[in-house]
């Protein structure tokens, strides 16, 4: 992965942490618009969907601080999709989840979602989700 690439990500990413709480209601209001079919793997009201929202912005912290060691990250994501199997997390679901987060960062970076930010979360996102990926098979 490239320096730059981790640079934009981790740079965009300090400007989504003030408003973390909001991105996370964003990003799963987002998901369930995407496919409504994953409402079932997530619990219901408003209350649970905050407090996993607040768990995928710390679990995306954690990820974006560890780009620069991908040694100690990469077991960590191994470990995260052999748990989301268990939650019947399916191979396409990845895909879905990559799109409403892209959607949730253009939302809330606004005209700081550049091309070359967005083409370095998809980068990002695409890596760390082939881990979890392989890890769950």
């Amino acid at each position: 992965m490239e320096q730059t690439t981790i640079d934009l990500v981790q740079g965009s990413f300090e400007k989504v942490k003030p408003i973390s709480e909001t991105a996370g209601k964003i990003f799963y209001a987002k998901l369930f618009e995407i496919d409504s079919s994953l409402r079932a793997i997530f619990p219901t009201g408003e209350e649970a969907i905050t407090a996993q929202g607040n768990k995928l912005m710390t679990m995306l912290a954690s990820a974006v601080a560890g780009l620069n060691n991908l040694e100690m990250l990469v077991p960590v994501l191994e470990n995260l999709g052999k748990r989301h199997v268990e939650y019947k997390v399916e191979d396409s679901h990845y895909d879905t989840v990559g799109a409403a987060l892209l959607s949730t960062l253009e939302t809330g970076l606004g005209d700081d979602f550049t091309p070359e930010v967005k083409n370095a979360w998809a980068s990002v996102y695409g890596t760390m989700a082939s881990v979890m990926i392989n890890a769950g098979k």
